[in-house]
């Protein structure tokens, strides 16, 4: 089955109002940039994100949250955009920040089909309020709850037509397993490749958890902070 569209435009075509996406990428690397600038372009609005973190304020998911067109964050780390603080502070976003280790648990339960997990993170703090705790074999637990998306925006190295698709180094982070925990899975690539090219022990993504696939262009690849040694 050949899952290959045109461009991010196209593929982005079909996401509505207040859908709930999962965006791959940890700080700036590994995220799907093609795709956040077609949703920004597109103007889709009320979304829920699930990611890592919220970009910085003039790239990444602050372009949307710039635009007003993310209702409710859930997130790790946020520190790196001004936007995003000022909205949180001034109670016009939602947000809900969950442990980095609790948050990629939760995704990955969302797509092992999961009911939940217990986890000693977050235990007597604001993180457990309202959620059921447990002691285990004398120490503390915190039930946490999986977590699904409507899509998924992964951002990988090469795919093929199949939608299989092989991740480089760090930029592979949170995104094979989001990609696992949406119902519909939209992959950028660098390298659009035939089925046959990728070698079978080298996926990172088995084309089933992948609908969509295209392969992106122009691609920025910032550092959110570039830091040198005084020499």
């Amino acid at each position: 089955m050949n899952k290959a569209v045109g461009g991010a435009a196209e593929a982005v075509t079909r996401i509505p109002d207040g859908a709930t996406i999962m965006m791959g990428g940890f700080g700036l690397c590994g995220i799907p940039e093609n795709l956040i600038a077609a949703l920004h372009a597109r103007g889709t609005k009320n979304l829920t994100v699930i990611s890592n973190n919220a970009g910085v304020d003039d790239f990444g998911i602050g372009v949307l949250l710039r635009a007003r067109q993310v209702r409710k964050m859930i997130s790790t780390y946020v520190g790196e955009n001004k936007e995003f603080e000022r909205q949180f502070l001034a109670k016009e976003l939602e947000v809900e920040l969950v442990p980095q280790g609790t948050f990629a648990e939760r995704i990955r339960a969302g797509g092992a089909g999961i009911g939940g997990f217990f986890t000693p993170t977050g235990f007597g703090t604001l993180v457990a309020e309202g959620k059921e705790t447990r002691t285990i074999e004398g120490k503390p637990y915190v039930l946490e709850r999986p977590l699904h998306a409507d899509f998924a925006f992964v951002k990988a190295w090469k795919g093929d037509r199949l939608g299989n698709l092989v991740y480089r180094r760090t930029a592979r982070n949170f995104n094979p397993v989001m990609a696992t925990a949406a119902s519909v899975t939209i992959a950028e690539v660098e390298h659009l490749v035939a089925p046959g090219e990728i070698d079978p022990d080298h996926v990172h993504t088995p084309g089933i958890f992948v609908k969509v696939i295209f392969q992106g262009q122009q691609y920025e690849k910032r550092i959110e902070k570039r830091t040198v040694r005084n020499k």
